[in-house]
């Protein structure tokens, strides 16, 4: 049995596309996944399944959830294992840990193409950086309200899919 975290994109902004974690984790749970677990209303749903294709994991939640909502609900899939190793493998070794509330990580849906992705680094500075490692974009920002290295920033740089946390939903992600 492997565990999963499913991070939905567009869920619950703005008044939009609301869905509550009850109604969610009943969704999951049709779908035939077990310990099926939310974590607050940004979309972060963790479940276990012994289906090991994360891309045929992806479409089929998210057809799933678009015939039953009526729109259309952007998901990406990590293993927990991958969580783990995400927190682990923080490319920023300079941070101090009272800073590391001013990290995010940007789960993309794809390995970005070679010739993209260096395509963030012209944006960094001092205040703010981002590094793409693998299939996601570490992101140091004071300020994630105002930065431009934003969701759709980021879409558009690199040419897939994402969605971000913050380093603290990621920890307590791994607690649950």
């Amino acid at each position: 049995m492997i565990r999963y975290v499913a991070f939905l994109r567009g869920i619950n902004v703005s008044g939009k596309h609301i869905i509550k974690m009850d109604d969610l984790k009943d969704h999951f749970e049709s779908l035939g996944f077990r310990n099926v677990t939310t974590y607050i209303q940004s979309g972060n749903v963790l479940f276990e399944t012994d289906e090991t294709d994360e891309i045929g994991l992806r479409d089929s939640i998210e057809a799933h959830l678009e015939l039953n909502l009526g729109f259309r609900v952007p998901t990406i899939i990590r293993m927990l294992l991958d969580i783990k190793k995400i927190i682990k493998n923080l490319p920023y070794d300079s941070i101090k840990e009272e800073d590391k509330s001013k990290l995010y990580v940007t789960f993309l849906s794809d390995h970005p193409s070679y010739d993209v992705k260096g395509a963030l680094g012209v944006y960094s500075n001092d205040a703010e950086y981002a590094r793409v490692v693998k299939r996601e974009v570490y992101v140091y920002t004071g300020n994630y309200g105002k930065t431009c290295f934003s969701n759709s920033f980021i879409e558009k740089k690199l040419k897939v899919a994402a969605t971000t946390r913050n380093w603290a939903t990621l920890n307590k992600i791994l607690e649950l």
